[in-house]
């Protein structure tokens, strides 16, 4: 059964519902950066004085208004209304502040706090015009008029009501708290996860260096990144530790930090590797790609001293950074850029995503492997935009907001269809979330569009948009606030789900498949369903931690996810699951011959893109049949060191190995093709 559910039962719907009414806020000031604990507490809007976004002399301006309201009150009306008037100050100290004044989306903040429909209609009528005193603006106080409760009612609805006052600080799935785990209830047909790694503080890269070792690294977003081994086993000395040069904090919502980390094709025989992170201060921020190197004494970690700045761009804010480093099949390196931050990308008459003398908001396209005396790296011949005067040769594509997740394609093992394609999930603006395929030249609208619609109308008529490429799937703020991309699925393990391209959002956890129809050019989304305890079982399980950080590959092309369940960098909340669809719960069969291991893969099927390490190894085995049960036994000169194609040699059968589960180790690896001999094992 395919893991892209064809329907959605009540059972499925169920789920659904459930995510949603979990969702996790997204908290951000009114300055777009993410709130923090005073070092004060405050003495009007005491309920901010833990997690907002004022400081003690912001609380105490709020104060000085409160009272002047206060004493422009008829001493009947101060009782009943000083509640009030309190509420609707201190939402500027609110963590969910530029929601609450619409910010986020209209770029103009509000003269009042958006009011939940209930709690606005029970405000008494001589209150309104105090609360009209609130904002300075003298349009608001002329046209609303202090009997017409209604009309006053209207003008304080915002975009997005999920975030109104009172409900967004009543409700859990917006409180300051860890979040709840999510639990799935489906059956043989929806996803479990295989928990590898927890005490994470934010992971936000999952990466393998393609050298055949099979080791994963990990980084997190306060600097450090660790390497595991096939078995994920941690070595304790950091692969790289940048923590002191990162900029981030301990604010729950922050953007800045360890971004992203790739490693070049040719890794094995040259150590080059490349990161993305922030750095600078509050007032100075930017963003830094760096070269390194592996060192010479250990492959475990990389020579600090070896950094190698290739460019740095200065973030005009804090938020929208972007962060994602890929090498496309051409061998250049790849970078995806923020739009600079705030929100509607406000920088200039069409904002950076269409300002082609800037490289924020911008798929950027470079070779690293020609650097010139001058400069450390070139810009390849075919980039688009070569030659033209006033634009940037570096960028590839343009247009974007803030694509948070990106990945290569590696391609149908059968036909190569598809090898090559960059898809990316561009986090929206205030209502649609989008994924992209990215391609030489696009423009993919930013800030004329967002998803399919026009977001500015100076901009979305203009002939420079005419043909700008629009995405290949969007969800409202009604299903989700966050895309993560992910990867289009081209492992061994899990056919049901090759040619889906799976991704999640942040703030719901919801989990999604995209399938193309070729034929009718078309992408259907799906819900993945989430297992429940019977389907989840036997060292997988049904539940995960809501805030969808990330998606990984490793070397075989299997899936991985990051989330936690408080999104910040104190918190060691952070967990590295392997996706696993147990319904793949066949016999597998596994091919095996045995001889020295000069270079071999791992493969399943038509699967054979893995490069396997060479060592020496030599397996003498015999194959006996004992009832319906083939057996291995393992030969005399596989000792207790030896490791086959990265993995432990226990993954492999080397006890006498009978029927199993196809979600046990030895049906990890559907063929191993050595050399020599074949023999064939049913598990």
């Amino acid at each position: 059964m395919s893991l892209a559910c064809g329907s959605i039962s009540l059972a499925l719907l169920a789920v659904i519902f459930a995510l949603l009414m979990t969702v996790n806020g997204h908290p951000q000031c009114l300055d777009f950066m993410p709130p923090f604990e005073p070092a004060e507490p405050l003495s009007l809007c005491q309920e901010y004085s833990k997690f907002g976004c004022c400081t003690r002399e912001q609380d105490y301006e709020l104060r000085k208004q409160f009272d002047e309201i206060l004493r422009s009150l008829p001493q009947n009306s101060r009782t009943v209304c000083e509640k009030h008037v309190m509420n609707i100050l201190c939402q500027e100290c609110s963590p969910y502040a530029s929601h609450l004044y619409d910010l986020e989306t209209t770029q103009v903040k509000k003269p009042l706090p958006g009011l939940c429909p209930k709690y606005c209609s029970s405000i008494p009528s001589e209150c309104i015009n105090a609360l009209l005193s609130t904002t300075i603006d003298p349009s608001v106080r002329k046209t609303l008029s202090p009997s017409d409760p209604k009309t006053f009612c209207e003008s304080t609805k915002i975009t997005d009501m999920d975030y109104c006052y009172p409900d967004i600080i009543t409700n859990e799935k917006f409180s300051n708290d860890i979040q709840k785990s999510i639990q799935g209830t489906g059956g043989a047909e929806c996803l479990c996860f295989k928990q590898l790694v927890v005490g994470l503080r934010n992971p936000t890269v999952l990466v393998h260096a393609g050298d055949g070792t099979h080791r994963i690294f990990i980084g997190e977003q306060y600097g450090k990144v660790h390497v595991y081994l096939p078995d994920f086993s941690k070595i304790d000395t950091p692969f790289l530790d940048l923590s002191k040069n990162i900029l981030t904090s301990t604010r729950r919502g922050d953007e800045r930090g360890f971004l992203g980390m790739a490693f070049h094709p040719d890794f094995k025989q040259n150590g080059r590797l490349f990161v993305y992170y922030s750095i600078g201060d509050d007032k100075h921020q930017k963003i830094r790609i760096s070269e390194f190197r592996i060192a010479s004494h250990d492959p475990n970690q990389v020579d600090r001293a070896s950094e190698k700045v290739l460019l740095e761009l200065d973030e005009p804010a804090g938020n929208h950074n972007g962060g994602q480093l890929l090498f496309g099949t051409d061998g250049y390196l790849y970078a995806f850029t923020g739009d600079g931050g705030k929100a509607g990308d406000p920088w200039g008459k069409r904002g950076n995503g269409q300002n082609l003398s800037s490289l924020l908001g911008k798929v950027i396209r470079i070779d690293i492997n020609h650097p010139d005396d001058s400069v450390p790296y070139v810009i390849p011949r075919d980039n688009p935009f070569v030659g033209q005067p006033n634009v940037r040769p570096e960028i590839y594509a343009y247009g974007q907001r803030n694509s948070w997740r990106c990945s290569v394609d590696r391609g149908d093992p059968v036909t190569g269809e598809g090898r090559g394609r960059i898809f990316c999930g561009d986090v929206g603006q205030g209502k649609w979330e989008e994924v992209d395929i990215i391609k030489k030249g696009g423009n993919y609208g930013w800030r004329a569009f967002e998803g399919f619609e026009c977001f500015d109308k100076k901009l979305c008529n203009t002939p420079e948009l005419a043909n700008h490429i629009p995405p290949i799937h969007v969800y409202s703020h009604s299903v989700g606030k966050s895309i993560t991309g992910g990867y289009m699925y081209r492992g061994c393990l899990y056919p049901n789900m090759r040619g889906q391209y799976i991704y999640g959002d942040f703030w719901t956890g919801l989990i999604f498949s995209l399938t193309e129809d070729a034929k009718k050019g078309a992408w259907n989304n799906k819900v993945i369903c989430v297992g429940g305890d019977d389907t989840c079982n036997n060292g997988v399980r049904g539940l995960y931690a809501p805030n969808i950080l990330s998606f990984g590959e490793d070397e075989a092309g299997e899936l991985y996810m990051l989330s936690t369940d408080y999104a910040s960098t104190s918190h060691e909340g952070g967990v590295v699951y392997r996706l696993v669809d147990p319904s793949r719960n066949a016999q597998v069969w596994l091919h095996i011959s045995f001889c020295s291991c000069a270079s071999c893969y791992v493969s399943s099927g038509l699967c054979e893109d893995i490069s396997c390490p060479a060592e020496k190894v030599r397996l003498l085995q015999s194959q006996k049949s004992r009832n319906d049960k083939t057996v291995i036994e393992q030969g005399p000169s596989l000792n207790h060191d030896t490791t086959l194609c990265g993995r432990p040699k226990t993954d492999l059968g080397t006890v006498t190995s009978v029927r199993r589960a196809g979600t046990h180790a030895p049906a990890r690896l559907s063929r191993l093709i050595l050399n020599v001999t074949i023999y064939t094992v049913q598990f």
